[in-house]
């Protein structure tokens, strides 16, 4: 017999499995280019390309997953997850292996964008009071997820060799596979609205809510939380490589895993005492320290100092998306799906802003300007250091927040 406590930790494995689609692939990018020639262009498309498709489930979501509901829709995701990771072992040696990652990506970015979009409203509509409690906790499973996947797959490669890749992917389809069975007896609630869930009525509730201007505001820090949390992410192994010095192999398991255990341990730390702190005033403070972290870790020669930076940024951005999450419930009730559906988009377009911020001023003249400023490989820092313009903006928003309240 299924119970509510079957659907919380289902969408615990929900999390896990975002964190293998999304991680897996950049470990075995170096095997995409020396044993399929591929060009560096080239496995930047395909990271860009997984990117902007699971943008687009975001905003179809927002149109279509409550007329198909949220038990079939959760249920997609998660088959396509599996093929995803089947044909990642089977479909480059059989056709274009270009062409067949593209295909992958895409079939692996339709589960991405539905778990992102349909997790978070499956939890909050459980018959849980704590419900800011729970959505930390539950986010905090893809920064152990993510833990998990690199630490596991730099075993698996290091015991039978990384040219044995394809059979990890095989090994990772079997959580997507056995979390579609669970999704598909478990119970599900929908989040309730006022508005009547033909596909035209939704169209007019998502105008709607963007006309609405705590609404709008919500937006604003999920396309913040995004950039804050993303630039750095996917960034930091890179960083610590070129502009600490620190050997790659060791950078990338250190780098990506410490960002992702600060960032977990943080969550499960603010879901235990959520009940007895201010959502407001802590995203305001997580603001705050993610702009020294940013700081610190762009200003400081010494490469411990810096490490500790980024481990500050990793702690501040860590409650943003799940409390931002909390606080649109809490603040604007009759959003339900839709609203969950567009801060999901809102908070990937922050992504692939941020990430892409750091890139282009990275190559920018702001490097040179700023040489006799920062210390040893310039380029990278700079670019890390302008994504301070994110967290600054959440803290104005927030101060703005504070003027609306429940509705």
């Amino acid at each position: 017999m299924f119970t509510y406590t079957h659907t919380l930790y289902a969408s615990y494995i929900a999390y896990i499995n975002q964190a293998i689609v999304n991680i897996f692939p950049t470990l075995i990018f170096i095997v995409f280019k020396n044993d399929f020639n591929l060009s560096i262009s080239q496995i930047a498309f395909l990271s860009s390309f997984n990117f902007l498709m699971q943008m687009i489930v975001d905003f179809l979501a927002i149109k279509y997953i409550e007329k198909i509901g949220y038990r079939k829709t959760i249920v997609i995701a998660h088959i396509s997850s599996t093929l995803g990771f089947i044909l990642l072992g089977i479909l480059p040696f059989m056709i274009n292996p270009f062409n067949a990652l593209l295909l992958v990506f895409f079939i692996n970015a339709i589960s991405g964008g539905l778990i992102e979009v349909l997790i978070s409203p499956i939890v909050e509509a459980l018959p849980e009071k704590q419900k800011t409690k729970v959505m930390n906790i539950l986010h905090s499973f893809y920064c152990w997820g993510s833990m998990f996947v690199i630490i596991f797959s730099t075993l698996f490669f290091n015991i039978y060799s990384i040219n044995n890749w394809k059979y990890l992917s095989f090994i990772w389809a079997i959580i997507p596979a056995i979390n579609t069975f669970i999704f598909a007896k478990v119970p599900i609630n929908t989040l309730s609205t006022n508005n009547d869930h033909t596909s035209e009525n939704n169209i007019v509730s998502i105008r709607k809510l963007l006309s609405v201007k705590i609404v709008m505001i919500f937006v604003v820090l999920m396309i913040c939380a995004g950039a804050s949390e993303m630039a750095m992410a996917q960034w930091i192994s890179f960083f610590t490589e070129t502009a600490l010095n620190i050997d790659k192999s060791f950078g990338d398991i250190f780098g990506a895993s410490m960002f992702a255990f600060c960032m977990g341990i943080m969550r499960v730390i603010f879901a235990i005492k959520s009940d007895k702190i201010n959502i407001i005033h802590s995203l305001m403070i997580a603001s705050l320290f993610c702009i020294i972290g940013y700081i610190i870790a762009s200003l400081a020669s010494n490469a411990i100092i810096s490490i500790i930076g980024c481990a500050i940024v990793a702690l501040s951005v860590s409650i943003m998306w799940p409390s931002i999450f909390s606080l649109s419930a809490k603040l604007y009730s009759k959003g339900a799906t839709s609203m969950f559906a567009l801060l999901a988009l809102s908070g990937d377009i922050g992504c692939s802003i941020g990430t892409f911020l750091v890139g282009t001023v990275s190559k920018s003249k702001l490097s040179i300007i700023f040489s006799s400023i920062i210390q040893n490989n310039t380029e990278i820092k700079i670019g890390i250091l302008s994504v301070i313009v994110f967290p600054i903006i959440m803290l104005i928003t927030l101060l703005m927040a504070k003027k609306y309240k429940s509705n």
